[in-house]
């Protein structure tokens, strides 16, 4: 039996939150590797000021590919300018980006106070896994995409 893999947690700002949820952004860039299967669970964190989880998607496919490439494929899918995409890659030569699919916005966010109300919960700055010390609400919006 292929064990599913673990979920993803990623932390996005607002605008690029609500673009993936309206399937106008498909491709999240990101500075750094995500080492991250097919077919994983993605749950979605706005940042500030909006502070909560909103929503849920599902990793297509991850691949790193050079900035110029990246962008020439794959800039159209990506809810940024070119500018923006220049500012946020300065100083690194390959670009992450992380297809997704199936994104569905929750019918409530869940506001980070809420989420700290149970345990001590910390959202991560680009992303991490999720993990079984993550509160419960969090815990399940990544079994129910798997």
């Amino acid at each position: 039996m292929r064990e599913e893999p673990p979920a993803l947690l990623l932390s996005v700002r607002p605008r690029f939150a609500e673009a993936i949820l309206s399937g106008q952004k498909t491709v999240e860039v990101r500075r750094r590797r995500v080492a991250a299967r097919e077919g994983t669970p993605v749950v979605l964190y706005a940042s500030s000021p909006v502070m909560a989880v909103v929503g849920t998607a599902q990793l297509e496919r991850c691949e790193n590919l050079s900035v110029q490439v990246a962008w020439s494929s794959h800039g159209h899918a990506m809810g940024i300018n070119r500018r923006e995409f220049d500012d946020y890659l300065t100083g690194t030569d390959t670009a992450c980006l992380l297809f997704l699919t199936k994104a569905l916005p929750l019918g409530a966010p869940l506001p980070l106070n809420d989420l700290r109300s149970s345990r001590a919960f910390h959202p991560p700055q680009s992303y991490r896994y999720v993990a079984e010390s993550d509160p419960t609400a969090i815990r399940q919006l990544a079994a129910q995409r798997a």
